[in-house]
């Protein structure tokens, strides 16, 4: 063992070994709790109301979440996970947010097929999200909501929460849950939902009469939740004190079923109910004590520790981790202090959120950004004046906004290319004697052409319109011109060989879905390439087949520009022909006794040992050539980043 961690070690023994309670103290505590300085976190999955369903054969999963907030600005991290990627889920999901006022959203999410639903006019993203956007009905109540996703796809789960900051979403189904989301008052998500709230748990503090020393207590009480199982509740503690080494109690009361994990970075003497240990010994679980379940009763506790000082006193709702920070040295306890003070106008502006507020809107040749004066005025910020890079570019001021626009060759707009046209925002402020700067950008989808070539070899020398069944593919897509301070990603591909047969995915969301599809380093020009090994069998055999690819373009140098930027994709098709002389399983030379799947059934294997890539089936040793035209129709949308 480390020596400098054994004085640690020795200190939790001794706490673990011989810690026990005063006898023949006084019963009556004179403590008046007042707000004190240490501040108390917490992560829950506790919700106001909530459900969670399972419905494991949905093609479509929904999770609704019913976000509201105090402020008028708030922001919101929210993280979606796939705990076990390989398990059981839906095709595709979809998230909706609901949400009552302006939020500035930072969105992480898996690699998964993924559509996003929220008002626009609420919600600003901090930067492009890797799924599809949606806008939400108009004036949607929470009823009208239900309604309205119940016809997108199958409601997995919903919650309601207050004053949200950060939010975990796991999209892993819980087996046990009922196969209907219905709405519960103070529901339990359990593994599904974990959030914190930007609402800080109220701390009070005392001294305690009669006792002296400068033995200070901290009391957390955990509140019963709406479900009773089997949980363990990590408690994360820093204490410190410059004056000295502060000797420290740690009161953990909560109900039978929670047991406590604890992480301390000082010694502290424990006692708690349930079960305890500490994270520097792990797996060693230590039996706790009866705790009174009252604020009176923790209080006569510490005081039979011989505490003198309550140093935090806290009640919180069940909750999955909890963090204690106290640098005040509780033994010299100081209330915080209740006056309010009064900011000067001007000086609390939040600079940074109105920044971010700046997202152009690209169309027709024109970018336009709209500043709301009362997000402007939530902020505490006042605008003087709001320009281009060429001054002589002014805003529009009228009553409850700024309009700021400028045509592509005016306000000293700079072209790449004829594609990239960039700006900067220059944003004077009554509080600052120096104007703010922010980079926009839009593209001219007119000026780009995308290209996608079929390559029988990995060199790409020359390209090929005909595949023969066992041949590997390479397949090169590239964009004209060529613009450094765009960045392409091939975000999927798809094979269709005609409506009756099911679509296969090669690449989704710039991950390859099966192992007979290969992604590639780019050429040295920055092309996109991969390759695809196409063995198979179909029945009947299709005339035709397509093979599509969409492609983002996203600027290289997010940080520097608006998340509002837009966000173009191109799709280029292959027409494949040419299935013939292999009609069923008499023409690939198969037995009577083998049976063979349904018509329209599509097999792709990986090599001749019969390894399966994407669909159930068995391998036919069929090798006639595939005939594949260069496509002739591209395809050009445009939608924004966020």
């Amino acid at each position: 063992m480390d020596r400098g961690v054994l004085p640690q070690a020795i200190a939790l023994l001794l706490a673990v070994c011989s810690f026990g309670p005063t006898a023949g103290l006084a019963e009556g505590v004179q403590c008046d709790l007042q707000p004190v300085d240490p501040k108390v976190t917490y992560t829950t999955s506790q919700v106001s109301e909530g459900c969670v369903a399972h419905v494991p054969n949905a093609t479509v999963g929904v999770h609704i979440l019913f976000l509201e907030f105090s402020k008028e600005v708030s922001t919101l991290e929210l993280t979606v996970q796939m705990t076990n990627p390989n398990g059981a889920r839906p095709q595709e999901v979809l998230l909706i947010l609901s949400v009552n006022k302006n939020i500035h959203l930072t969105l992480q999410v898996p690699e998964i097929p993924l559509h996003l639903a929220y008002d626009s006019k609420l919600v600003f993203l901090q930067e492009a999200p890797k799924a599809v956007i949606t806008e939400l009905p108009p004036s949607t109540t929470k009823n009208q909501l239900f309604l309205w996703a119940n016809t997108k796809g199958s409601i997995i789960s919903a919650a309601e929460l207050d004053n949200p900051q950060s939010i975990l979403l796991r999209l892993d189904q819980a087996p046990t849950s009922p196969s209907r989301c219905t709405l519960e008052p103070r529901k339990d998500m359990g593994h599904t939902l974990e959030w914190k709230s930007h609402t800080q748990a109220s701390v009070l503090g005392c001294h305690l009469e009669g006792v002296t020393g400068h033995k200070e207590a901290h009391i957390l009480r955990v509140l019963p939740g709406s479900e009773a199982w089997p949980r363990t509740v990590t408690v994360e503690v820093e204490l410190s004190c410059a004056l000295r080494d502060p000797e420290a109690v740690l009161i953990l009361q909560g109900p039978p079923y929670v047991s406590w994990l604890i992480d301390a970075n000082h010694n502290v003497k424990a006692w708690t109910t349930g079960e305890y240990s500490f994270k520097i010994f792990p797996g060693s679980n230590i039996q706790g004590v009866n705790l009174p379940d009252t604020r009176q009763g923790l209080l006569e506790e510490a005081r039979k520790l011989n505490a003198s000082v309550i140093a935090s006193f806290v009640e919180l709702p069940l909750a999955s981790v909890i963090s204690l920070q106290d640098r005040s040295c509780g033994s010299g306890l100081q209330p915080s202090p209740t006056t309010v003070q009064i900011t000067p106008p001007g000086e609390g502006c939040n600079q940074d959120l109105l920044l971010s507020l700046i997202q152009p809107r690209c169309s027709d040749d024109v970018m336009t950004l709209v500043l709301r004066k009362d997000l402007i005025s939530t902020l505490g910020c006042t605008i003087t004046s709001l320009t281009f890079w060429d001054p002589s570019c002014q805003a529009e001021d009228t009553d409850d906004k700024f309009v700021l626009r400028g045509t592509y060759s005016s306000c000293g707009m700079k072209v790449a290319e004829n594609v990239v046209i960039s700006n900067e925002v220059v944003v004077n402020l009554l509080s600052s004697s120096s104007p703010q700067r922010k980079q926009v950008q839009c593209i001219n989808l007119d000026s780009l052409s995308f290209q996608l070539g079929l390559y029988l070899s990995p060199h790409f020398l020359q390209a090929s319109n005909t595949i023969e069944l066992g041949q590997q593919g390479f397949v090169q897509v590239s964009m004209s011109p060529s613009i450094p301070e765009l960045m392409t990603q091939l975000d999927s591909c798809q094979l269709n060989l005609g409506p009756d047969v099911e679509m296969v995915d090669l690449i989704q969301n710039q991950e390859a879905k099966s192992s007979c599809v290969s992604l590639l380093s780019p050429s040295p020009g920055g092309d996109m390439r991969f390759s695809f090994l196409l063995r198979g069998y179909v029945v009947p055999m299709p005339t035709a087949g397509i093979l599509s690819c969409t492609v983002a373009l996203r600027p290289r140098t997010w940080s520097l520009v608006s998340g509002a930027w837009p966000r173009p994709s191109f799709k280029g098709d292959f027409w494949i022909r040419g299935f013939q002389g292999c009609n069923g399983p008499e023409g690939c030379g198969t037995s009577g006794q083998e049976t063979w799947p349904q018509a329209g059934m599509w097999h792709f294997f990986c090599h001749p040992t019969a390894m399966l890539c994407l669909f159930t089936g068995r391998l036919c040793s069929c090798n006639h050539s595939l005939s594949i035209h260069p496509s002739i129709h591209h395809l050009i949308t445009s939608r924004p980043f966020g």
